[in-house]
C-alpha cells in the first residue's frame, strides 16, 4: 500500500510541477537544475556510500540503497519554494532551480535505486554493470524522456487544435490532468522505460503548446487540489508510522547521518555544483539549502525492498524516516521567511523565458 498510495501521489506531483514551469527548455535556459540533477546529485550518492559504510557500518548494497534513495528532492512537500501557478508575474531563479530539479531527479534517481537492486542480487559484476549502464540509466532515461515528449505533444494536439475545433472538451475539465499522467505513465512503463520522467516532460511539453491559454491554470488547480488531498492522507499514514516505532531502531549514529546530509552534504554538494554560474550566492545558498526529503525516499525504499533483501531493513527504514521528518521540519519553519526574503532582496533581472 506504501509503494502504490507514494507511487501516485508522485505521479500527480510530477505532472502538476511540469505544468506549472514556464521557462523554456535549453541547456542553457535550465543548466541550474542540469548541474543539480547531475553533479550534485552524484556527490551526494558518493558521499552517502561512504557515510553509510564507514559510519554505519552497512554493507555497500544497502548503502548504496541508502543514497539512491535520499537524493531525490520531494515535488510534493516543497510547495513553499517552487514557482507559482502557470503565467506567474514573479520569476525567482531559486524557485525554479528547486522545482524543476524535484521534477528531474524523481526520475533520474531511478538507476540508481536499481544499481543498489543489482548489486543487492547479482553483485557488482562487470555483466551487471554493463547491464545497468545500457539498460537502467540509458534506454531506460532516454526512452522515457522521447515518450514524455511524444504524449505531451499528443495530448497538446488534443487540447488545443482538436478538441477546440471540435468543441469536446471544457475548460473544466480538470480530470484530463489525472487521465493523462496515468495514461502517460502506465504506456511507458509497459515499454519498460523511467514513467516519473515522462510524466514530467509530458506535463512540461504540455505547458508549453499553447503557453498563455487559461486551461493551464485549470489543470495546475486540478492537479494540486489532488495532490494536497493525497498528502493528507500520506502525512496521516507517516504520523502512524512514527507512533508504532518505525523509529526504535535509531542509534546516535543515525541521527548525525541524518543531520549531516541534511546541513553539510547536500547544501555542499548543491552549491559546488552551481559554482560558474550567474546566480547570486543567497539564490545558490538557498538552492542548496533547500534539497526537501519526502515521497520519493519512501517510495523508492518500499520499491527496493520489494525486489531484493538487503538485511537492513528496519534500520533503513529508521534512517530514510527520521530524516524525513527533520526536513519537514526544518525546511517548513524557514521556508516562507526565506522566499520572501529572496524575493524582497534580489535585483529583477530578465528570466529567460
Amino acid at each position: 500500500m506504501t509503494l502504490r498510495l507514494t507511487e501516485l501521489i508522485l505521479i500527480i506531483s510530477l505532472m502538476g510541477t511540469g505544468i506549472k514551469i514556464d521557462r523554456s527548455f535549453s541547456f542553457r535556459n535550465w543548466s541550474s537544475p542540469l548541474r543539480l540533477i547531475s553533479i550534485a546529485m552524484l556527490l551526494c550518492i558518493a558521499a552517502c556510500v561512504l557515510m553509510g559504510i564507514l559510519v554505519l557500518n552497512l554493507a555497500l548494497p544497502a548503502a548504496l540503497l541508502l543514497g539512491a534513495v535520499l537524493v531525490p528532492t520531494d515535488p510534493v512537500l516543497a510547495s513553499d519554494v517552487q514557482v507559482g501557478p502557470p503565467n506567474e508575474k514573479y520569476k525567482s531563479e531559486t524557485r525554479f532551480a528547486l522545482t524543476s530539479e524535484a521534477g528531474l531527479n524523481d526520475g533520474f534517481a531511478f538507476p540508481f535505486t536499481w544499481l543498489a537492486i543489482l548489486a543487492a542480487t547479482m553483485g557488482l559484476q562487470s555483466e551487471s554493470i554493463i547491464h545497468w549502464l545500457g539498460y537502467h540509466l540509458l534506454y531506460k532515461i532516454a526512452a522515457g524522456i522521447f515518450l514524455g515528449w511524444l504524449w505531451g505533444k499528443l495530448a497538446a494536439y488534443l487540447i488545443f487544435n482538436f478538441s477546440e475545433k471540435h468543441k469536446l472538451l471544457k475548460p473544466t475539465d480538470g480530470f484530463l490532468a489525472i487521465s493523462l499522467t496515468l495514461c502517460t505513465y502506465g504506456l511507458t512503463e509497459l515499454l519498460h522505460a523511467y514513467g516519473f520522467i515522462a510524466v514530467f516532460i509530458a506535463g512540461l511539453t504540455l505547458r508549453h503548446a499553447e503557453k498563455t491559454h487559461d486551461y493551464h491554470k485549470e489543470l495546475h488547480l486540478f492537479t494540486d487540489q489532488i495532490e494536497r488531498l493525497l498528502l493528507g492522507v500520506l502525512l496521516i499514514f507517516f504520523g502512524g508510522a512514527l507512533v508504532s516505532g518505525i523509529l526504535k531502531p535509531l542509534t546516535f549514529e543515525m541521527g548525525i547521518f541524518a543531520f549531516a546530509f541534511l546541513l553539510v552534504v547536500r547544501p555542499l554538494s548543491a552549491y559546488l555544483s552551481l559554482l560558474g554560474t550567474e546566480i547570486h550566492w543567497k539564490e545558490k545558498l538557498a538552492i542548496s539549502f533547500f534539497g526537501i526529503r519526502g515521497m520519493g525516499s519512501v517510495y523508492y525504499l518500499a520499491f527496493a525492498f520489494g525486489h531484493a533483501s538487503f538485511g537492513s531493513e528496519s534500520q533503513l527504514w529508521a534512517i530514510v524516516a527520521f530524516t524525513l521528518m527533520l526536513s519537514i521540519v526544518l525546511h517548513g519553519l524557514t521556508a516562507t521567511s526565506v522566499m520572501k526574503h529572496l524575493k524582497i532582496n534580489m535585483p529583477k533581472e530578465p528570466v529567460p523565458e
